[in-house]
C-alpha cells in the first residue's frame, strides 16, 4: 500500500511527519543520517553499510529537506550531504512509533506463510507430500515443497530412487548440508558404530535433535533405505499444536517450560562433547513473544543443577509441567504413526515437529539423511513464495 506526506515538521533533533494515514512518526536525525542508502554510504548490490556510523557528528541536523512525489530528501549539516527516502519505506520502517507490525511487513507473508497446526485428525486428511520428479525438475516444484514443510512442519517425497547419491541430489535442492560430528550426509545401519541410541534398533520417544547445540539443526531428512524385519514405526508430533493447548489449559505449566533452563550434552565418542553456550527452556520465543522453537530431548538432557530464583518451588512444578507436556505430546489425538519406506523421504523441521521410533524393530535397517540450517531453510522459503524487492524493504 501507498502512502503520502501531508505535513512536515523539523525539529531539533527530530522530523515529525503526518502521513496520509492522519498518524505522526518521529524520525531522529542520526536514524535518518545512518539509513542513508545513496551509493555512498549503503552498496546497492551487496545490500551492505559503507559509512562508518560513528563518523556521524552527535550535532547532526536536517537544514532543509525537499519532497517529490514518493522522494523524501534531506539537506544535512554536516559535508553538505544528501539522504534520499522513498517515503513508503520511512511509513515501512517506522519506529516512533512503530505502524506496521513486523509479521505484516513483508507483503503476503502472513498469509502465504502461516502455519497450519495440526493433531491427527487433521494431518490425515491434508497429508503433505510431493513427488521427487516434480522438486527436481522445476523451481516450481521446490517451492511447493519448501511451503509444505514450512506450513506443516514436514513433508512426504514419493518415488524416490533408493539411493543415497538421489537422497542427497534432492535434499541440497533446498541448501548446503549442514555438518555435525556425525559428519555431513549420513548413511548408516543399526549397528552402534556411533555411540547414540539412533544408531541402535531400540524404541526412541518424541524429541528433536541437537538440542546439545547452540543453534540445533532447522530441517533433517530421513530415508529407509532397506529394512529386512518388522518394527520402527515413526511417529511425528507438532509441538506447536502441543503447546498451544498447554499454554489454554495450564498456563503456569506454559511459563515455566519457557523459562526453565535445561543442561544438554552429547557426550558419547571420546573426542565429543558438546554442550550449547548456555541452557535454553523447552519453549523459546521471539522478541514478539511467539513461538518459534522446542527443544525436547529426555536421552540428551544433563543434571539439572543450574542456580534457580526459587528451586523449592521450580523443581516440583518442572516436572509436573513437563509430565503434563510429554502427556499431550504422545496423546493419540497428537502423535501420528507413520512407517518409513524405501522410496519415501520424510523431511522435518526440527525446531517444531517432533519425531520418534516409536517400537524397536527387528532385522537390518540402512537410513542415510542429513541436516540443513534453519536461516538457510527460511531464505529458500522467503525467497521462492516471496517478492525479492518487498523483503529487501525491511532491511
Amino acid at each position: 500500500m501507498s502512502h503520502s506526506v501531508k505535513n512536515i515538521e523539523i525539529g531539533s533533533s527530530l522530523v515529525t511527519i503526518l502521513w496520509d494515514t492522519k498518524v505522526e512518526s518521529k524520525f531522529h536525525y542520526i536514524w535518518l543520517r545512518d539509513h542513508c542508502h545513496c551509493s555512498e554510504c549503503y552498496h546497492p548490490l551487496t545490500r551492505q553499510r559503507l559509512q562508518n556510523t560513528y563518523d556521524i557528528p552527535d550535532d547532526i541536523k536536517a537544514v532543509s529537506y525537499e519532497l517529490s512525489g514518493d522522494r523524501l530528501i534531506f539537506n544535512w549539516n554536516h559535508q553538505d550531504h544528501k539522504s534520499e527516502f522513498n517515503v513508503n519505506w520511512l511509513f515501512l520502517n517506522s519506529y516512533c512509533p512503530v505502524l506496521i507490525l513486523q509479521e505484516d511487513k513483508i507483503k503476503n507473508e502472513s498469509s502465504y506463510l502461516k502455519l497450519e497446526l495440526w493433531d491427527v485428525a487433521k494431518i490425515e486428511t491434508e497429508l503433505p507430500r510431493i513427488d521427487y520428479l516434480e522438486i527436481m525438475s522445476s523451481d516450481e516444484g521446490i517451492k511447493k515443497w519448501v511451503l509444505k514443510i514450512w506450513k506443516y512442519g514436514f513433508c512426504l517425497v514419493d518415488n524416490v530412487p533408493e539411493s543415497p547419491e538421489c537422497t542427497q541430489d534432492l535434499i541440497e535442492k533446498i541448501s548446503f548440508i549442514r555438518p555435525t560430528h556425525y559428519g555431513g550426509f549420513w548413511d548408516f545401519t543399526s549397528d552402534l558404530n556411533v555411540n547414540d541410541t539412533a544408531y541402535t534398533d531400540i524404541a526412541i520417544p518424541l524429541h528433536t535433535d541437537g538440542t546439545y547445540f547452540t543453534d540445533p539443526p532447522g530441517l533433517q531428512l530421513f530415508h529407509l533405505l532397506k529394512h529386512t524385519g518388522t518394527g520402527g514405526i515413526t511417529t511425528l508430533c507438532d509441538s506447536f499444536h502441543c503447546a498451544k493447548l498447554l499454554q489454554l489449559e495450564n498456563p503456569e505449566y506454559y511459563e515455566i517450560l519457557s523459562k526453565f533452563p535445561i543442561p544438554t550434552h552429547s557426550a558419547g565418542e571420546e573426542n565429543v562433547f558438546i554442550q550449547p553456550s548456555y541452557p535454553r527452556p523447552i519453549l523459546n520465543h521471539n522478541y514478539m513473544g511467539e513461538l518459534i522453537q522446542v527443544r525436547w530431548n529426555i536421552s540428551d538432557r544433563s543434571t539439572l543443577n543450574l542456580p534457580l530464583d526459587d528451586p523449592e518451588l521450580q523443581i516440583p512444578l518442572f516436572y509436573k509441567a513437563t509430565k503434563r507436556w510429554n502427556e499431550l505430546l504422545e496423546s493419540n489425538k497428537n502423535e501420528f504413526y507413520h512407517t518409513l519406506k524405501p522410496g519415501q523421504c520424510l523431511i522435518f523441521d526440527n525446531w517444531r515437529v517432533l519425531h520418534s521410533r516409536r517400537t524397536k524393530f527387528t532385522g537390518q535397517r540402512r537410513m542415510c539423511g542429513a541436516y540443513i540450517n534453519r536461516d538457510d531453510f527460511t531464505s529458500r522459503v522467503k525467497l521462492l513464495n516471496l517478492d525479492r524487492e518487498d523483503i529487501l524493504a525491511t532491511i
